[in-house]
């Protein structure tokens, strides 16, 4: 059995056996390959292309969807071990994972961190709680990284290039008025300098570094892949020669938990915005970005709008990536 929580537990090859096979289904989606099988989708936060892509392509493959979103059609969970459960919380994570492990095949968690503790949070509790006591495989729809996303980037940005190696890579924070997950920028990394791309990182200033963990996993990937890592806070340079654009906001670890003060460091840097100008200054770089995006917040009509950016094609990938991936664990 072999869960599904982070690419950094997967080999380049067999990430890459399951965005050849998703290749496959794109073009003949109708296939049994679940067949009497039933995957539960727990959604502790809200979604869209989630939820549709995983319903829809488990449906294509003649597979089951449970979808339950405990405390509300389902009862609260608790995570916490050895707590007296006299408060809001209605069963705890070891009876949920095993019970439905006994219904089903698989089990899938959409649970957001609570912005409260990063030390705490960055532990990854829920999801790895249901890991810890499942007896089937345990798939991320995002907690704090997002592998599903980043199989559907790799997908699209091959099907634009083909071989990635040695391509130019810029991670770019965008400006956005609230203080969002790491989970899409710390996916980005490790999926970017894991397929051998020279990976660059641009940040307003240090204080929006993501966390060690993922900072240090991307160096070890491009070091194996003998390509380069870079942090950089200079907009023109960190543009400059790229081939690929990938956008995405989020809070400040520094201020993790403090979202007045997270909000009022952000509204410094709305000039991070993608614009024409800055891409310009690229390698005639394609752009993507995982969606939702606020159009001319984090990026202009006009880039969104571009023949170059390939965030719907990502997003469409989703369903793709995310079939051949619960075929190879199932």
């Amino acid at each position: 059995m072999k869960n599904f929580i982070t690419t950094q537990n997967w080999s380049r090859s067999e990430l890459q056996d399951i965005i050849n096979f998703s290749i496959e289904l794109k073009k003949n989606p109708y296939q049994p390959l679940l067949k009497n099988k039933s995957v539960a989708l727990l959604f502790l936060n809200p979604s869209m292309r989630t939820k549709t892509s995983f319903e829809i392509g488990i449906s294509e493959l003649s597979g089951t969807a449970v979808l339950l979103q405990p405390g509300k059609d389902a009862w609260s969970i608790e995570f916490e071990e050895n707590i007296v459960m006299d408060g809001e919380t209605e069963e705890h994570v070891k009876e949920v994972a095993q019970v439905l492990s006994s219904y089903c095949d698989c089990i899938a968690i959409r649970a957001f961190p609570k912005f409260i503790n990063w030390n705490q949070e960055r532990g990854d509790s829920v999801i790895n709680s249901f890991a810890k006591y499942s007896t089937v495989p345990v798939v991320n729809m995002e907690t704090i990284e997002h592998p599903c996303q980043e199989l559907a980037h790799i997908l699209t940005m091959q099907e634009h290039y083909g071989d990635l190696q040695g391509k130019n890579y810029l991670l770019t924070w965008t400006y956005h008025p609230k203080p969002l997950n790491t989970a899409v920028a710390n996916s980005s990394l490790l999926i970017a300098s894991k397929f051998g791309m020279n990976v660059k990182l641009l940040c307003p200033s240090e204080e929006y570094h993501l966390d060690d963990r993922y900072i240090n996993a991307a160096k070890e990937n491009c070091s194996l892949e003998n390509t380069d890592f870079e942090i950089s806070y200079d907009i023109k340079s960190a543009y400059s020669n790229a081939d690929i654009v990938y956008a995405k906001s989020w809070g400040s670890l520094s201020y993790y938990g403090k979202p007045d003060e997270q909000a009022s460091l952000n509204s410094k840097y709305k000039h991070f915005i993608v614009d024409e100008s800055k891409m310009s200054l690229t390698n005639n770089a394609v752009f993507s970005h995982c969606l939702p995006l606020r159009r001319n917040v984090k990026a202009t009509d006009e880039v969104m709008d571009a023949d170059y950016c390939l965030a719907v094609n990502e997003a469409a990938n989703r369903k793709h990536v995310q079939k051949s991936m619960l075929t190879k664990i199932l």
